[in-house]
């Protein structure tokens, strides 16, 4: 399991955890030791959390797991109570149930109780979370808003056109709430990734990236220089001021700017995604718009019946006649 996995660096540290609950006490009275072998102390009862399945556990990593959710704190500070506590009472940290959640995979995976408390710092002590820079990235929404959302992706990446519609939902659904910042990322294997991150770089200087991001998405599998430029009249932009933006200082420096940044934040592949600077791990059982909405406080915005998402802005027709690109 990938908690576990991230975890094993600890491994050493875990080592020298003294976890032999027979050396305690060994000082005591023979009367003292009498005693406690005929009156057993009362051990505290496990924790229930509505929300929380804990039915898989053994015995042993409930009583873990209900000490650990009792000690450690709710992960907003203005919530000073534990994550027990903070779930129980519902009080107002839309990120506690998912706490909860996160401590019981981590037992769950077999990490040891020092293991989990750092893995628990790592995600949520806000002294944890990383610095991201995001002047001149494209964005959308508030520079003020309480929910910044980083995305790390490459146009040629598959998956990363998947994760359109989650992140275009995610925005509709909390208007004014989230501010959306557009990384640029062009894998080595992928010949028309930066090409096309150019190509929406200039769409930008013109205030049409996010018409260009959603093209270039959509007719992945037409990335020519032809074809970009025919995306760049289809938005009705001054085309030979695009072409000369493409490959201008400006660009140079913003590609330069994020590759640098995914050196420094060790990437490992696209789509990748921050909120509130730390990284959101899909491999969790949490969705982004679970996150955001934890970070906003307010409950999860559920998919439409449907299940799709908000549509894309639709881009202006051509001028003149151009050819559409089919998606697979």
């Amino acid at each position: 399991m990938r908690i576990l996995t991230k975890l094993a660096s600890l491994l050493a540290l875990g080592s020298a955890v003294v976890v032999c609950s027979s050396c305690r006490g060994s000082s005591a009275s023979g009367d003292a030791q009498a005693s406690a072998s005929t009156e057993p102390s009362a051990q505290p009862e496990d924790v229930v959390l509505p929300g929380v399945d804990i039915s898989p556990m053994t015995p042993r990593e409930r009583h873990e797991w209900s000490g650990l959710v009792s000690e450690l704190f709710a992960p907003c500070p203005s919530v000073p109570v534990s994550v027990a506590q903070c779930v129980q009472e519902k009080r107002a940290c839309g990120s506690c149930l998912q706490a909860a959640k996160f401590v019981a995979r981590a037992v769950r995976d077999g990490a040891s109780e020092e293991q989990v408390r750092h893995a628990y710092r790592e995600r949520y002590d806000p002294s944890t979370a990383k610095a991201i820079p995001l002047s001149g990235s494209p964005s959308k929404g508030p520079d003020n808003a309480p929910v910044t959302v980083v995305e790390f992706a490459d146009f040629e990446c598959p998956h990363c056109r998947a994760a359109v519609p989650m992140i275009d939902q995610m925005f509709a659904a909390h208007p004014g709430k989230v501010r959306l910042v557009y990384k640029f990322v062009a894998l080595p294997m992928h010949v028309h990734a930066e090409p096309a991150a150019r190509a929406a770089f200039a769409a930008g200087l013109q205030g049409k990236f996010w018409e260009m991001e959603h093209l270039l998405f959509e007719r992945q599998d037409h990335l020519e220089q032809e074809d970009l430029e025919r995306y760049a009249r289809i938005l009705r932009l001054d085309v030979a001021k695009w072409k000369a933006d493409m490959t201008s200082a400006a660009a140079n420096d913003r590609m330069a700017q994020d590759r640098k940044l995914e050196d420094d934040l060790q990437l490992k592949g696209t789509p990748t995604i921050y909120i509130n600077g730390r990284e959101l791990d899909i491999e969790e059982d949490e969705s982004l718009e679970e996150r955001v909405a934890a970070e906003l406080g307010v409950p999860p915005v559920e998919p439409s019946a449907s299940g799709s998402a908000a549509s894309p802005p639709p881009a202006p027709p051509a001028a003149s006649g151009s050819a559409s690109a089919s998606r697979k």
